[in-house]
């Protein structure tokens, strides 16, 4: 079978397994964030931290809640990781350094998942699962809770409520996160990827030389880390290493996991607005952003500038021979389009096309399908500009839903559309005119400027993925890119729990002739073309200077 065969196959094939899951995934979806029923055990977990799993928040308090909740996340990380050399199974590694510790528990609260370290020569064990593994659950679960409000925004009327954060949170993860985990870990097990206690053993390579194997908690890790659209490594070399990725159909297996439950969340949107023909306008703007960059990624890497790689049949460097071109080109464009952030490939070695896609991906907000819950409140976010654009042309008040878009409305809009690109071009712009900083860069001319690029787009987005040669664990980066991390998560939820707390309080009104259809093909152009010029043109100055540049020369 030719290596073009596999990959259509493979593509079409993950394209089926989305299609399957689509309706029953995001219907319990719905179902979970709706139903008035507590399990046993949510009960317990409420009494025990004095939650009232009945009461509603007011958008403002489910704010706090949520800031409260990532603060204390925060403090408990960085102390795990400041004190690991005290911790049992720490494999005898030292406490990690203040800034590093700061830059890695602020990465993993934010689902952005940044490493600028290597994790098996770094964390033991119980940092490992108790701290990382923990945060890849409920940092996944805070972005789910989150679009639940701004959904109820819509479904509700007259009221200050948008739900509990509390319950959502605990909901999404008791109900979908961990049973799903478990089941796809054995998965992975099953098929090659590690899952024990070890330390490291001292193996006799067949030259007669020895190597040291590590091993840990690896399959338990890599599900919830692709499944929450997290991203973060236990090795450093990512879902390249053979521990954490062992075989073609692993590799398939967790580009699935980590599309799924964003592409899913639209039927939830549909499901919980009562119409589900606007889940499918949505999810077909996600799905021809996707296809179109899967397309454009597999093209620039088969088929790549200079005679030795077009002898080659290819553009193979830093990419795994197990998974080969569509393999790696699939597996970018999918952790780039979401805010997943791993790799099976080091993207630093992608043709400047396809590095220029990877960064272009993460420039849109990662809205196709995005992270959980961040995907789907992000493409809400640019539904609502659309809407606001149409109205415009015709001379109309825009109306999305049922709910009318003033001037308030429209301003969170704008403000969450507008917080991302000015942390990414303010970072990288500082990055570029301190002397200091630029050192760190070991490639010069574009190429060293689209890794600095990318370094903040990926922060400030809540990606995590890095391309190479850029030197980030200095006390300035660490930080620099730690604040873009927590601006670039918390800015817009605080603009979206907002939005959803004015549009809760509207009383809706009711569709005539001169609503705008939002679920027909033409607001899919629409949509798609706001998408375009709104967010990603905002960025191509900055593109020109970096993979453009690069690509012409």
């Amino acid at each position: 079978m030719s290596s073009t065969l596999a990959g259509w196959l493979q593509a079409l094939a993950l394209v089926g397994a989305l299609a399957l899951c689509y309706r029953p995934l995001g219907d319990y979806i719905a179902k979970l964030l709706t139903t008035a029923k507590h399990l046993k055990a949510e009960r317990g977990l409420y009494k025990l931290i004095g939650v009232d799993g009945d009461a509603d928040q007011r958008w403002s308090s489910y704010l706090r809640s949520v800031l409260a909740f990532s603060f204390v996340s925060v403090l408990f990380l960085y102390l795990l990781q400041r004190i690991q050399n005290h911790l049992m199974l720490s494999l005898g590694f030292k406490a990690v350094n203040a800034h590093g510790a700061w830059n890695t528990a602020i990465s993993f609260v934010t689902n952005t998942n940044w490493q600028d370290y290597a994790g098996e020569a770094t964390l033991g064990h119980v940092v490992q699962m108790t701290g990382l593994a923990v945060q890849n659950f409920v940092s996944a679960a805070v972005g789910i809770a989150v679009v639940a409000t701004l959904i109820r925004g819509f479904t509700r009327s007259r009221t200050d409520r948008v739900g509990n954060f509390w319950v959502d949170l605990t909901r999404v993860c008791l109900r979908l996160l961990l049973p799903l985990s478990i089941v796809f870990a054995v998965v992975l097990v099953a098929n090659g990827v590690i899952q024990n206690f070890h330390g490291f053993h001292d193996l006799t390579t067949i030259t007669g030389d020895t190597q040291s194997i590590p091993g840990g908690p690896v399959a338990s890790q890599e599900v919830i880390k692709e499944l929450g659209t997290n991203g973060g490594g236990f090795f450093n070399a990512n879902s390249a290493h053979p521990f954490e990725n062992s075989t073609g159909f692993t590799n398939w297996l967790e580009i699935f996991l980590l599309l799924v439950i964003s592409f899913s969340l639209p039927r939830t949107f549909g499901k919980m607005v009562g119409d589900n023909r606007q889940g499918y306008a949505i999810v077909s703007v996600m799905g021809l952003f996707w296809v179109a960059s899967a397309s454009l990624m597999t093209f620039f890497e088969t088929h790549p500038a200079g005679a030795a790689l077009k002898a080659a049949g290819g553009a193979m460097e830093g990419k795994e021979v197990r998974f080969g071109l569509w393999g790696t080109s699939l597996f970018a464009t999918s952790t780039t389009l979401t805010s997943t952030g791993a790799v099976d490939g080091m993207h630093d070695s992608l043709t400047p096309g396809g590095g220029g896609v990877a960064l272009f991906d993460m420039m849109l907000g990662e809205i196709a399908p995005g992270g959980t819950g961040s995907g789907l409140y992000g493409m809400l976010i640019l539904a609502i500009v659309a809407v606001f654009v149409a109205g415009l042309m015709v001379g109309r008040t825009p109306e999305y839903l049922g709910k009318k878009l003033g001037g308030r409305e429209m301003k969170f809009a704008s403000m969450y559309i507008l917080a991302t690109p000015v942390i990414v071009l303010i970072g990288t712009g500082l990055a570029m005119a301190l002397g200091g900083e630029r050192a760190n860069m070991e490639n010069s001319g574009p190429h060293g400027f689209s890794e600095v690029l990318y370094a903040f787009t990926s922060a400030a987005n809540n990606n995590g993925s890095a391309f190479g040669g850029l030197t980030v664990t200095s006390p300035w980066w660490d930080t620099a890119l730690g604040l873009a991390m927590v601006f670039g998560r918390f800015l817009p939820i605080i603009f979206v729990l907002a939005l959803a707390g004015s549009l809760a309080q509207q009383q809706p009104v009711p569709a005539t002739k001169g609503t705008l259809p939002t679920h027909k093909p033409l607001f899919v152009g629409l949509l798609s073309g706001v998408v375009l010029i709104v967010v990603g043109l905002t960025y191509f100055p900055a593109l020109a200077l970096g993979p453009i540049a690069e690509g012409l020369h």
